[in-house]
Order: C-alpha cells, then structure tokens, then sequence
C-alpha cells in the first residue's frame, strides 16, 4: 500500500492543527520533516523542515508503529499550529518527499477494516459518532462504534453454525446409532437467535429514527401561534410572524437538541381553504409534511375557539393557545406553557427510543431480515422432521452467512463505496 497523509482536523484557522501520515513510508516522511523520531507510542516537541532546511513550524510528532495504530500501519501524526499557512507549508513539504500522496476520503478508516482493526458495522459506527449532534446520537454511535453489533452477530452465528453441526451429525452417523436425541438442543438455539433476531427488528425503527432523527409538525389554523412557538423553541426568529393571516407558506424547520434527542420542528401553513393557489400549494404541504411525521402538535385559538375543526391528520397533542390573554394553555408570545409542551414532546420520542436496537442502519436490517428468513424456513423443515436435515442444515449456514454480512465477512466490497463516500478525508 502507497503511503497516505491528510489533515484529520477541520480545515481552516485553529489553535491546534493534525496531520496524519500512515502506511509503509510514514517513519522516513516524518524522518525527513523532523529528524529523530519518538519511541513508538510516545511524543516528542520537534522542530520541522522542509527539504531545503526552512523552518515550517515547532510541533508534537507522536509515533505509532503497525500494528498498533489506527490504521494497523506504520503511523505518524504531526500536531502543528493551526495555521493555513503552516498546514499548507507541511503538507507541501510531505508531498514533497515523493514518499506519500494525498488521502482519499475516509482512506484511513478503510485502511483500518482491511488490517482487521475495524469491522464494518464499527466503521458506520465511527461515521455516525463524526455525525451525531445530541447526547442519545453520540451514545447510539458509540455502541455501533464499540463493537456491540460484532458481539450480537458472533453471538448468534454461533449458535446457527453450533446447530448445523449437530445436524450434519445427524447426517454423518446416519447408519449409525446417535447416543443422544440433538433435536430440543438444535431447537432451542433455532428458537434463541429468531428471538434475538425478533428483537433488533422490532427496535430498528426507534434507532434509525434516532440516528436520522425525529420530525415534529406544528399545525392548526391561521394564527394560533404556531409561528411564534417555533420561533419561542428555537430562540431566535425563523418565521415571520404577523397578524395576517395565511403568512406561513412553506414549511420552515428548526432542528433542536431535546433532552438529548434530535428533534426537528415543523412549522407549516394555516389549514383553511383558500382561494389562493400558492396557499394552497402551503396547506397540501403542511397536510403532506404532518402526515409523514413522528409526532403532530395541534394549535387551537384559545381567543377565537372553532368548533368542529378537522386538521385532517392524526393529533398527538393538543394546546390552547393564548394563555396570556384567556389565563388557558400555553402562549408562545410570553413562554407560559412551553416547557410543559416540550417534556411532553420529549417523553413522548423518547418512549419509542427506550428499547432500540444495535441496527439502526438499513444495511443491518436487510441483512437481519434474510438472516430471518432463513431460520423461518429452518424452523418449518426442523419442525417437519429429521427427512430434512440437509436441507435445515443449509438454512442455518445460510442465516450465518446473512449475520457475517453485517460485519463485513462477506459481501463487503458491495458497501464501501458507499460507506466511505460520507467520510471527511482526513478520517
């Protein structure tokens, strides 16, 4: 493999920038850069140069030797100033060398799963841990990242192989006189992974909601507030608030951090009948955008009530506006109520992430329902008889091969170029 370098830290003026250089030629880069290099798993201050001796700036150069790095290669990562003009001067000085090129994205996380440091669900883990933006997010990412997924699906390939085996027995010493009856062992390992299996595709939803995250629609009629409550949990003005009614055309979103959930807000058009052609085209948007979300917020005028009122989409919730003038409900324009409206909001998401899986990709849920489907046809021969051991035996290793999938010991060549598209290239 060629030798890579990259900056792993955002691009741009910084207390602290980091170069990362991995692969075969690493240690001579950065031999020629800095002289002497630390002891492998240590740091050292050096001053570095490029190849006519000019100055490029004083740094941290620690050292990693394979197969004890990130990558399980040769690494050396270079901590500098965060300059642009000092990140620019190294990098220039380490193309210069002839000894590395520039990394592709996520170059260096491949390189990690092709040395085995890494397996495939540990690598989307690492993407979603760079992506996540709320406590629960990093939390759901950590697990992928730490290797919960490889434990679920050795756990359960064990137990489909461990049964196969007594199968094949079946068949091996079929003239023969088995010593002990395998089927309650063979059933009870069959009906063990469907129940783990079961499980994760139940809880798929709740986690890919969570790792996407959740969508709340704000709806009700001309102004009843809905406008200014979405500039209330914002904190800021996102709508344009006013008493004309019919201002809200478009939908208008603000995504917010709730108790640790990412959750989006919905601010749609007044549901009314219009003659106008783009307000209309604004409500068919709102009925579309609340229909599709996790959760619906009805707004009601607590000033001017309007009885018999159909929003025309499932209501999760539903507030009183106005409180600041009736002494009901809640009102965006003085806050009263808000914080009542959000814990309900955030007990509510937060009810369907209390028993999420380990995927939460749509890969893993593919690759878990083939893993289903074939221990469902396992459990049909098994139950049939032992005519069909075989054929039962087929199924089982074909469920394996389903769950090896899920962390890259097969089929892995498929995914990666999509996989590694969403990487920075410095990772």
């Amino acid at each position: 493999m060629q030798t890579i370098f990259a900056l792993a830290t955002a691009r741009g003026k910084s207390g602290v920038a980091v170069i990362r250089i991995s692969g075969p030629d690493a240690h001579q880069v950065a031999t020629c850069l800095a002289g002497d290099l630390p002891r492998p798993g240590q740091f050292a201050l050096r001053t570095l140069r490029d190849a006519s001796e000019l100055l490029l700036d004083e740094g941290l150069v620690l050292r990693f030797d394979a197969p004890r790095s990130f990558t399980g290669e040769d690494t050396v990562e270079l901590q500098l100033h965060g300059s642009i003009a000092v990140i620019r001067a190294v990098e220039r000085a380490i193309a210069e060398t002839g000894l590395a090129r520039v990394a592709e994205p996520g170059e260096f996380t491949r390189r990690a799963l092709m040395n085995g440091n890494l397996d495939l669900a540990q690598v989307e883990g690492l993407s979603d841990l760079i992506a996540a933006e709320t406590e629960a997010q990093r939390q759901q990412a950590q697990g992928l990242f730490s290797g919960r997924m490889r434990k679920f699906a050795d756990r359960c390939r064990a137990d489909l192989l461990r049964a196969a085996a007594l199968i094949e027995a079946t068949i091996d010493f079929a003239d023969e006189e088995v010593p002990v009856d395998v089927s309650p062992e063979v059933g009870d390992l069959i009906g063990s992974v469907l129940g783990a299996i079961d499980e994760q595709i139940s809880g798929f939803s709740g986690a890919e909601r969570l790792r996407h995250g959740f969508e709340v629609a704000i709806i009700g009629q001309p102004n009843v507030g809905k406008s200014t409550l979405l500039n209330r949990i914002a904190g800021r003005d996102i709508a344009i608030t006013s008493e004309i009614a019919g201002t809200t055309r478009d939908v208008l979103e603000v995504r917010v951090d709730l108790d640790g959930l990412p959750v989006t807000f919905l601010d749609t058009a007044g549901l009314r009948d219009s003659d106008d052609v783009i307000e209309k085209i604004g409500v068919a948007r709102a009925r579309e955008r609340a229909a599709a979300a996790d959760l619906r917020i009805l707004l009601e005028d607590g000033v001017e009530p309007t009885h018999g009122f159909d929003p025309g989409v499932a209501i999760d919730f539903r507030y009183e506006t106005k409180s600041d003038i009736t002494g009901r409900g809640i009102s965006a324009f003085t806050g009263e109520g808000i914080d009542r409206l959000l814990a309900d909001v955030s007990a509510a998401l937060a009810d369907r992430v209390s028993d999420t899986a380990i995927a939460s990709h749509e890969r893993h849920r593919q690759a878990i329902m083939r893993a289903r489907a074939s221990l469902a046809e396992a459990d049909l021969v098994f139950h049939a008889g032992i005519e069909g051991a075989e054929i039962l035996a087929l199924h089982l290793r074909d469920g394996a091969r389903a769950l090896d999938s899920l962390i890259g010991r097969m089929d892995v060549e498929a995914v990666l170029g999509e996989i590694f598209a969403q990487f920075c290239i410095g990772k």
